[in-house]
């Protein structure tokens, strides 16, 4: 019988194995994953913390339990592969509950490792009370710390999605949160000119903000962080949040000879196949291709890990699926203040040499005579010269920024700012203006083009 390996059990390996299965009913599927759990919403867990998830069963799609039983999937938890071999087509295993090392063969082998949070490298980090927040394990060490321990100031180090998500959570937890940025705004996936309205969204709901802030270490006492050091001094803290980002999890994949791509995530085709013969990737830990600047470029969201896992098990179960690529869609919240962006920012089309326009407009989320109506900014970024809709970014009230998708969808169809102005948009009150607001901001920008 033939055998698919997959290494990794989450968003990527999971859905490809599931597909794979769908297809193939009889083909021998073994998942080796190091964690305790599979298939469950990372992206839940800083609701979890606040406590408006009270159940964490309830971000865990499917238990290895459920692989195993319902979809004959020999989902092996608690099992960390160690090495490949693609000329043997064999990988080493060690079982981390008995600490035997096994040699497993394949015929196909995905890998799905995703990616792991940054670290600092400062000592310190270790301590019990500074947290990472890329697992479910990452989640119930929080939980319990907030619900076993007199905590009253938080650190939060990282001004990105992670941090900005931590913030409200421990925020609507009666918190007091500082959070330590090194760069001019937060959110630096956006221009600091949109950057700058969360930031002031953070102040105004009392975090204490301190932008240009470098981390330098870490203050313990007893075992513990007591304080975090910066280049504007110690903040003192009873817990410490780490928002760093992410990096692929890729060493498997070069110590096997297998080629790399940005950032070090694992170079794949359209079909999610590596340079290597017979072996695969999906997910955090690989490369997709920018619809927008068509280059390879690396983006850890689960939107694109589940995609791309979809397409691996497509292939792999015997038909034909390919991953077009990705234009940078996120979302992100904090409290009433929504943000997105999409496509390419300022500083990406500048590192390109590209020559742009822009227009940043102030209008609002509904007309503003109908009730709930709230004020939203939008950036437009289009290509000087042809007009092509380039780059899109949204800060607002509630009702802002899932208004992103209507340009994500433009980019992907390569539309310029003429022919996106013309779209046929819904209207009514309840919902936008007459003239929504990105294509208030796409008129003013076709007016530079």
């Amino acid at each position: 019988m033939q055998q698919l390996v997959i290494i990794g059990g989450d968003a990527a390996g999971m859905s490809a194995a599931s597909q794979v299965r769908r297809m193939q009913p009889e083909l021998g599927i073994t998942v080796f994953e190091r964690g305790s759990y599979t298939s469950y919403a990372a992206c839940g867990i800083p609701y979890y913390v606040a406590g408006l998830v009270e159940d964490k069963g309830r971000l865990i799609a499917r238990t290895p339990e459920t692989f195993r039983k319902k979809f004959r999937i020999n989902t092996l938890m608690h099992h960390e592969v160690l090495a490949i071999y693609p000329d043997k087509q064999r990988i080493l295993v060690r079982d981390l509950d008995t600490g035997r090392d096994l040699s497993e063969p394949y015929d196909q082998l995905l890998i799905a490792t995703g990616a792991q949070a940054v670290t600092t490298g400062f000592d310190g980090e270790q301590c019990d009370n500074v947290h990472q927040v890329s697992t479910l394990v990452h989640a119930e060490a929080m939980a319990r710390a907030l619900a076993g321990e007199t905590i009253r100031k938080v650190v939060i180090v990282g001004g990105g999605y992670i941090g900005i998500e931590m913030a409200e959570a421990l925020h609507l937890r009666g918190l007091e949160v500082s959070m330590v940025h090194r760069g001019p705004q937060v959110m630096a996936t956006m221009d600091p000119d949109m950057g700058s309205f969360i930031s002031e969204a953070l102040r105004q709901s009392g975090i204490k903000l301190h932008l240009e802030t470098a981390l330098e270490g870490f203050v313990q006492e007893k075992g513990k962080v007591t304080g975090v050091l910066t280049s504007q001094g110690v903040f003192p803290a009873d817990m410490v949040i780490l928002g760093l980002g992410v990096r692929p999890t890729s060493r498997l994949a070069r110590e096997a000879g297998i080629a790399l791509g940005p950032k070090d995530s694992i170079r794949v085709n359209e079909l999610q196949q590596t340079e290597q013969e017979n072996i695969w990737a999906a997910g955090d830990c690989a490369q997709s291709f920018h619809l927008v600047s068509r280059r390879p470029v690396h983006i850890a969201l689960g939107t694109v890990a589940n995609r791309q896992g979809r397409v691996a098990g497509i292939n792999l179960g015997g038909g034909y699926a390919t991953f077009p690529g990705v234009v940078g869609t996120s979302i992100v919240k904090f409290m009433d203040t929504e943000c997105s962006r999409t496509g390419l920012s300022e500083r990406e089309l500048k590192r390109l040499g590209w020559h742009y326009v822009q227009a940043v407009i102030e209008d609002h989320t509904m007309p503003r005579y109908y009730p709930g109506s709230s004020v939203m900014h939008v950036k437009v970024l289009a290509e000087k010269g042809s007009g092509k809709l380039l780059g899109v970014q949204i800060v607002g009230g509630p009702g802002a920024a899932k208004r992103i998708d209507t340009a994500a969808i433009a980019l992907h169809a390569g539309m310029d700012l003429d022919t996106f102005i013309n779209v046929d948009l819904s209207y009514a009150p309840p919902f936008s203006g007459v003239w929504d607001p990105i294509v208030t901001a796409a008129k003013q920008a076709i007016k530079e083009v």
